[in-house]
């Protein structure tokens, strides 16, 4: 069983669901990333979502942007990011760790030895956003051999036939955008979510999580009660913004914020 499997195995017996947040690697500075995903844990995370710093994050919205220019201006590539799991794993054998990025740092390296390299420093789940099922196989099938699931992401606007196609390909995890638009764009329409939810779950039994327009607690709340995981990015990555000029704050900010996200979200069904 991967870790990632287990771990939402265990919450589902404990009546939980997950807390996923992302992080840019090398941001604000290269040797911050590593504590920070331990205190993340502590803070109640689940699975760690590390992102890969890229020139172009399509996805993703101003304030991931910035925090991909940061951690380029550090100098940090992929092999660095692989470097960082493997220091995490170092005290943390069981939290589950997702890289976030996209194909072409991956391609440059090689399918093969991306998937070796990242099984062996410790790398549980790939998520590659520009990367379709259709184009995916040469790297799917490199993660599979190695058993590190694939992520693939699904949008509102997924059809019904698109949404059979990508479940059949993930592995792991199913990861819902809830809005159309980039990261840490606007409001939230759980109700649009849950009927959404819905038909997913009709073409898979993989956990659901959601990401995209969660910012607090309470929005984290609304989502655990329908989804199977929270996934918070923005929220988290405008801390290391907002505190750029007192980088010692950030750690306490994000540890606050994650927190009081657990804790609403553990108030679900109890």
């Amino acid at each position: 069983m991967s870790r990632i499997q287990a771990r939402f195995t265990a919450l589902q017996a404990q009546s939980r669901k997950a807390l996923i947040p992302y992080i840019t690697a090398g941001d604000p500075r290269s040797d911050t990333t590593v504590p920070m995903m331990h205190a993340m844990v502590t803070a109640g995370a689940d699975i760690i979502e590390l992102g890969v710093p890229f020139s172009d994050p399509m996805a993703d919205g101003p304030v991931i942007q910035a925090a991909c220019e940061r951690a380029l201006a550090n100098g940090v590539a992929l092999s660095d990011v692989l470097a960082m799991v493997r220091s995490f794993r170092e005290e943390d054998t069981e939290t589950p760790v997702v890289l976030m990025g996209y194909l072409n740092p991956i391609e440059v390296m090689d399918y093969s030895v991306f998937a070796r390299q990242a099984r062996e420093a410790g790398v549980d789940g790939v998520l590659t956003v520009d990367l379709p099922p259709e184009e995916g196989y040469q790297l799917t099938t490199a993660l599979q051999e190695e058993g590190v699931d694939a992520v693939f992401l699904l949008a509102p606007t997924s059809t019904e036939a698109r949404i059979a196609k990508i479940c059949a390909a993930a592995s792991g995890f199913v990861y819902y955008v809830s809005l159309k638009g980039v990261t840490g764009a606007a409001t939230l329409d759980v109700e649009e979510v849950r009927n959404k939810l819905a038909l997913i779950r009709s073409a898979t039994s993989l956990p659901i999580g959601v990401g995209f327009g969660i910012k607090d607690a309470s929005t984290a709340a609304a989502i655990a009660e329908i989804a199977d995981a929270v996934v918070v990015g923005s929220a988290v990555v405008k801390k290391f913004e907002q505190y750029a000029s007192a980088p010692n704050k950030i750690e306490g900010e994000v540890v606050s914020l994650l927190t009081s996200m657990r804790q609403a979200m553990d108030q679900i069904g109890h």
